[in-house]
């Protein structure tokens, strides 16, 4: 049985749900089941996945009030190391930060990764309409550049009011959409081209990126946006990042996936819970009925690529069916 590693895996302790999101009108249009360790577990086994790397979700842990997302980052990152020390064969985890708050966010970074030895953090495209590329970020990507950090970039809902005028979720287009747009603001602000060692992954195969470098090529080619000097092309950047295959596991997306950034950057992910689950249990088994990806790609995507991103997934490959805990 093949190896798998979800990097797209959301922890919703009642806690985080109850200080983030409202029960008639959650972030991003879709209420999830509750969320429980034991259905967690439940899950990974009916969906035949070894290993889930947990993040929180939307909106993050900045509802407004810095020293109340501090606390609450703190206690997310502390569930999710106990969780890991529960279940060590099963999960693995990206800490939280208290963004747009950036003095909390470095102190949390240092928590998450030096005492609770997370695998990596989450940021949000915005925080609080304060987006990944903006300067007020600087310090916290030259942190995470000296630590050769692991980065889960995840959607955000868009500030611009008018985003949400159409009567659709966010989680339709706008999440995408938002993922777009920091991914960039970075890549032409030059935050990329000043975290050549961070390790970033989007989510959503990158929301509409991969169909965009074209255009983002045409940009460069013209030289509309100053600073081209200062960084690498956008195809040469855009194919050192990693994508997610949640939502996104189809085979026209692989496909693309394939031309535009390589197989060897392609990463899997159910984003469960919010997923219907029946759909979520069988992400799995559509990759490995993809009719574009051989034998050894299907690999590659299902842990292979996720295991040199985080290298002590490889101790957990199981020399037995898979068991909770």
């Amino acid at each position: 049985m093949t190896f798998t590693v979800d990097v797209h895996h959301h922890m919703l302790p009642d806690f985080f749900w109850q200080a983030t999101n409202e029960a008639d009108s959650p972030v991003g249009g879709i209420a999830p089941p509750a969320w429980s360790p034991e259905g967690a577990l439940s899950f990974l086994d009916d969906a035949g996945i070894d290993v889930a790397v947990t993040s929180i979700s939307t909106p993050g842990v900045h509802t407004g009030d810095d020293a109340a997302a501090r606390t609450l980052a703190r206690r997310c990152n502390e569930y999710t190391a106990e969780l890991v020390r529960a279940h060590p064969r099963r999960f693995a985890g990206f800490g939280c930060l208290p963004l747009p708050d950036v003095d909390g966010a470095l102190d949390e970074l240092a928590y998450a990764l030096d005492d609770l030895r997370l695998d990596g953090v989450v940021v949000f495209s915005n925080a609080r309409g304060v987006y990944l590329g903006d300067d007020r970020m600087d310090a916290l990507f030259a942190e995470l550049q000296h630590r050769r950090a692991v980065v889960f970039i995840h959607p955000n809902a868009s500030p611009d009011p008018s985003a949400h005028r159409l009567g659709l979720p966010d989680s339709l287009i706008d999440f995408t959409a938002d993922t777009t747009r920091a991914v960039a603001q970075m890549l032409y602000g030059n935050k990329f081209a000043a975290t050549p060692d961070v390790t970033y992954i989007l989510s959503h195969a990158g929301g509409t990126v991969p169909y965009l470098m074209g255009r983002f090529g045409i940009v460069d080619e013209m030289g509309v946006i100053p600073g081209g000097g200062q960084r690498d092309t956008a195809a040469a950047t855009l194919r050192r990042l990693y994508y997610d295959t949640a939502l996104s596991w189809g085979d026209p997306v692989l496909s693309m996936l394939r031309s535009a950034i390589g197989i060897d950057h392609v990463l899997f992910g159910t984003d469960f819970p919010y997923l219907r689950r029946d759909m979520a249990v069988g992400c799995r088994q559509r990759i490995l009925d993809s009719s574009v990806l051989d034998e050894d790609e299907k690999g590659l995507v299902l842990a292979g690529n996720a295991t040199r991103l985080i290298p002590r997934l490889a101790d957990l490959a199981p020399t037995t069916p898979i068991a909770s805990g």
